[in-house]
């Protein structure tokens, strides 16, 4: 790249102004609908066993879980795509495209007559949502402009975090006041609201004239992908990672994308063009969200579970019992976009990921009787690092990123994302299985939350005993959790600290083309 360079300083502050709030707003509501569908389901699977199932032949729980794997396969296959066929179509077009699809899915979701064609119509919900993200990370980003990012990747950051926490309330709610087929009819309100408003608000973008489509890496990635985590996702019904279901799958997934890298290395216009990771700037911030996000998903399922399973609340108390950590991201995440674009995020990232660190060390601590205003206050200060900690990583990735590279530099984000997440799920669910096998009374005194029969049998004494090694075996799966987190404190420790590394723009031949100059760090 030719260097023609000048170390400036950021523009008079504009702030946030009316037509980007707009946009904003549009973004926010298509990832809602996205993040929520990623787990609100979770709460509907013992209905599904209830519903599609027959007197004399139950519905097995892992048939009923086809319903969340096949619409987390459905994400994985869809999201390389997006970078490339945002170029061609455009994004206004493709995201207008994809809550229709996600709509219509949902509806379709809603008729299911059973268990197999409901996991179809999850397919096609997922196909939709898998592009909402990257789709709506790539219009922020343009529309921001890299001095406005961290404060546009703050209001993103919203419903990513919440997501994953309001989802299971909604759900229950939804169930127990109306019917399952709720959970995906409230989408269709809302669906055609973001429709209307993603006409009217998005500005329209011309489709460039896109490369040729890589078809030999589309079909070496998104198939890869989908085995892989197809593999991982069914660590936790079977145990280990050592049975062929696993690792066969998990094998030819991982084998299938070693033979994408090297064929995106090689190729001229590759689905997914890896040697943007030759850049500093861009692979820091994806390692530390690698190992942040295996920690964060992985531990946010142990508290709902927690709260159920040990202290025999319902899903919705549980959910509402996770709240405070919602609320202190809140509080944090839109000083913290505001800072992220005044100074250099390596001076913010680790103090986040500090107190989250702190928080999960309390929380290895929990007992069966752990009162709990003390749980919710330690939510509450982890949600205080968390906002931290996501957005400005996020935002620093992107603003590494080319003009004409957002598009797929974002996918390529959501793909780090989707993996980090599958694996931090199944490695805590699998080591929070194997301590509660290990320990005598642990799973009977879990049963017994909801049988009567089987806590009279155990009696006041087998209970407390069993409750206590449950509350163990969460703590020890929370050290685990904590583990994860300080090592992302490693590279986040690489992330940049230097306040003139902050405003640094270098314009080169590429950006000329791009037509506009490019930040660096």
């Amino acid at each position: 790249m030719s260097q023609e360079t000048g170390a400036t300083h950021p523009p008079e502050d504009r702030g946030i102004d009316a037509a980007v709030l707009r946009i904003a707003g549009v973004v926010v509501l298509g990832i809602i609908m996205s993040i929520l569908d990623m787990t609100i389901v979770n709460v509907a699977l013992p209905t599904f066993q209830q519903v599609f199932g027959d007197p004399g032949a139950p519905l097995t729980y892992s048939h009923a879980a086809w319903s969340v794997t096949a619409y987390t396969l459905a994400l994985a296959t869809v999201i390389p795509l997006t970078g490339w066929a945002a170029d061609r179509f455009g994004t206004k077009r493709l995201y207008i495209a994809a809550i229709a699809m996600f709509t219509v899915g949902s509806v379709l979701c809603a008729t299911a007559w059973d268990m197999n064609a409901l996991i179809a119509f999850r397919v096609v919900q997922g196909l939709g949502g898998g592009m909402l993200m990257p789709l709506g990370m790539t219009i922020l980003t343009r529309a921001a402009g890299p001095y406005r990012m961290g404060r546009l990747m703050a209001i993103l950051g919203i419903p990513i975090l919440l997501g994953p926490i309001l989802g299971p309330v909604l759900g229950g709610w939804l169930i127990e006041a109306v019917s399952w087929h709720w959970i995906f009819l409230v989408n269709l309100p809302v669906g055609i609201i973001a429709l209307a408003y993603a006409w009217w608000a998005l500005p329209a973008d011309e489709a460039k004239p896109s490369e040729s489509f890589d078809f030999l890496g589309m079909a070496l990635l998104s198939p890869g992908l989908a085995s892989f985590l197809f593999g991982v996702s069914s660590i936790p019904e079977k145990g280990t990672a050592a049975d062929p279901w696993v690792w066969v799958p998990a094998g030819i997934g991982l084998a299938l994308m070693a033979l994408f890298v090297v064929h995106a290395l090689r190729a001229d216009h590759p689905l997914l063009d890896l040697r943007m990771l030759r850049e500093r700037t861009l692979t820091v911030p994806m390692i530390t969200l690698f190992a942040y996000i295996s920690a964060f998903f992985g531990g946010l399922l142990l508290v709902p579970t927690y709260f159920q399973e040990v202290r025999g609340e319902s899903t919705l108390h549980a959910g509402l019992l996770v709240a405070p950590q919602g609320i202190g991201a809140m509080l944090t995440m839109p000083l913290v976009g505001r800072l992220s674009d005044r100074m250099p995020i390596g001076r913010i990232v680790p103090v986040g990921i500090g107190v989250v660190c702190v928080g999960i060390f309390l929380l290895a601590h929990v007992g069966a009787g752990t009162p709990y205003w003390q749980i919710m206050g330690t939510l509450f200060l982890i949600g205080l690092g968390m906002g931290c900690v996501t957005m400005p990583l996020f935002t620093s990735a992107m603003r590494a990123l080319k003009p004409h590279q957002v598009a797929r530099g974002s996918t390529l984000l959501n793909i780090n994302q989707q993996i980090a997440s599958s694996v931090g799920v199944a490695l805590m669910s699998v080591i929070l299985t194997s301590h509660l096998k290990d320990a005598d009374l642990a799973l009977p005194a879990i049963a017994a939350q909801r049988d009567p029969a089987v806590a009279q049998q155990l009696g006041p004494r087998g209970m407390m005993e069993g409750l206590s090694q449950a509350a163990s075996a969460f703590g020890t799966t929370f050290w685990v959790a904590l583990a994860l987190v300080a090592f992302a404190l490693i590279p986040a420790l690489m992330l940049p600290r230097r306040p003139e590394s902050h405003h640094v723009r270098v314009v080169g031949e590429d950006d000329e083309q791009a037509g506009e100059p490019v930040m660096v760090h």
